[in-house]
């Protein structure tokens, strides 16, 4: 097989691949051979139909399919020794279509290839990036505490009520003065006057105790949100539209979330059973913790300045933006011309970065091996459970996590990523001078704000 390759503008490729007899016939003949072997034809014994017939009945989509198949690994074959820098597929020309497989013995293909643009980049110690340290101070800390308080805290049942408290009773629609006849009843309804719309409302609920009764109107205090009214009152949200009467709600618990106190019972929980004997040894441990969990913050943001960094002193790369253009809609056959060209500015961002960063991993000469996966696994899964204060957990409850999301294929390529963008973080970092600078979790945050 005779394959070209022109490239006149260095992005927008044309490759011609020319398939004769002589490259497809043998391989063809030795498939027919074999379809003889296994054919079962009326009127003939297996494997017994005469040759001639076989060959009428198959041999147009076994060429077919050889010509495709051979066509399919020698052009790879060929994109790969030339090193040609495809971006996406080969794209078919359309005069392909034209192509006659029945009476032809020679035939040309021709393909369209989107070429990366090439460029320089080179990262050394004039390279300046910043590089953030998040400041762990008490007050950081203290927020850390309140946090595993309100965590870990529990419900308990109080004399009074007070802001924040739930409340259990019964409710009994009103009318002329009295209980209605044949109204509305509900027992044990619970309900937390905090959430009422009407501020005003509330204030009847003050230091009340359970066997004293309040009147107030549903549809007041929830100004008329006939969603929180039905859920209240156990009504269909259409009654609950109409409703408008009094109703008289006899209190018969108050229940108060209370924190957790700071002691051995709230380390233990915190993380496993006699780590921490005293405060100060678990404000260390959480500054240890909280020093863990923002490095990855840290992490996070250099590679963001440094994708910022590296798009600027590449500039601007020129793309085959048709051509892109056309593979872009070819992909996405539920799309029309307006999607693409309303998404091709941010592909093309995308796609860029991408260039960029294969170029920093072919300097740095970093390589993904299966540990760095499980890795990255475990750390993602670790910060799933941190996100619930769940800190002390097992290893061994981890890995068996971190397994069962390394069975996903989208999760693998999720992570792969995660891991290249954590080694050339951890390389680079040696790599660029770092412009150290050293911020509140605040300000940090602030960063990353829509300007």
């Amino acid at each position: 097989m005779k394959i070209t390759f022109e490239c006149a503008d260095k992005i927008n490729g044309k490759l011609t691949a020319v398939v004769e007899k002589a490259d497809y016939e043998e391989k063809v003949k030795k498939t027919l051979k074999d379809y003889r072997k296994k054919a079962n034809i009326p009127g003939f014994r297996p494997g017994n139909a005469p040759q001639a017939l076989i060959d009428r009945q198959y041999a147009i989509p076994v060429k077919v399919d050889e010509v495709n198949h051979l066509l399919s690994d020698k052009v790879n074959e060929y994109i790969t020794t030339e090193k040609i820098m495809m971006l996406g597929n080969p794209v078919a020309c359309e005069l392909d279509d034209k192509i006659d497989f029945e009476k032809d013995e020679t035939f040309t293909f021709t393909f369209d290839i989107a070429v990366a643009p090439e460029f320089e980049l080179a990262l050394t110690k004039d390279d300046k990036i910043t590089y953030y340290n998040i400041k762990v101070d008490d007050d950081l800390i203290n927020k850390q505490i309140e946090m595993f308080a309100s965590r870990m805290g529990k419900h308990v049942k109080v004399k009074s009520y007070k802001f924040g408290d739930m409340l259990k009773g019964d409710l009994r629609e009103q009318a002329d003065g009295g209980d209605k006849a044949e109204g509305i009843t509900v027992e044990g309804a619970v309900m937390m006057p905090t959430y009422f719309k009407d501020k005003e409302a509330e204030k009847l609920f003050d230091k009340c105790k359970p066997g004293d009764v309040v009147t107030f109107n549903p549809s007041k205090v929830y100004e008329g949100n006939a969603a929180e009214i039905a859920s209240l009152l156990k009504i269909e949200k259409d009654a609950a539209e109409k409703m408008t009467s009094d109703f008289t709600y006899q209190i018969t618990e108050i229940t108060r979330y209370e924190k957790a106190e700071v002691g051995q019972e709230l380390f233990d929980a915190v993380y496993g059973k006699d780590e921490c004997k005293t405060e100060e040894d678990f404000r260390k441990k959480i500054a240890e913790g909280l020093e863990k969990q923002l490095k990855a913050d840290e992490d996070y943001r250099f590679i963001i300045d440094l994708r910022e960094y590296c798009e600027k002193k590449v500039g601007t790369l020129k793309f085959p933006e048709e051509l892109l253009k056309k593979m872009m809609l070819k992909n996405n056959p539920d799309k029309d011309e307006k999607f693409v060209n309303d998404n091709f500015d941010n592909s093309i961002k995308e796609l860029t970065w991408h260039l960029i960063r294969e170029k920093l991993v072919e300097q740095t000469k970093i390589k993904i091996e299966d540990a760095d996966i499980k890795a990255a696994a475990m750390e993602a899964t670790r910060a799933q459970f941190a996100q619930y204060g769940m800190n002390n957990i097992p290893d061994e409850l981890v890995e068996q996590y971190a397994g069962e999301m390394m069975k996903k294929q989208e999760m693998i390529n999720n992570l792969v990523d995660r891991s290249i963008d954590r080694k050339l973080t951890e390389t680079l970092k040696d790599v660029v001078t770092l412009k150290k600078k050293s911020t509140t979790l605040d300000d940090f945050n602030k960063l990353f704000e829509t300007k």
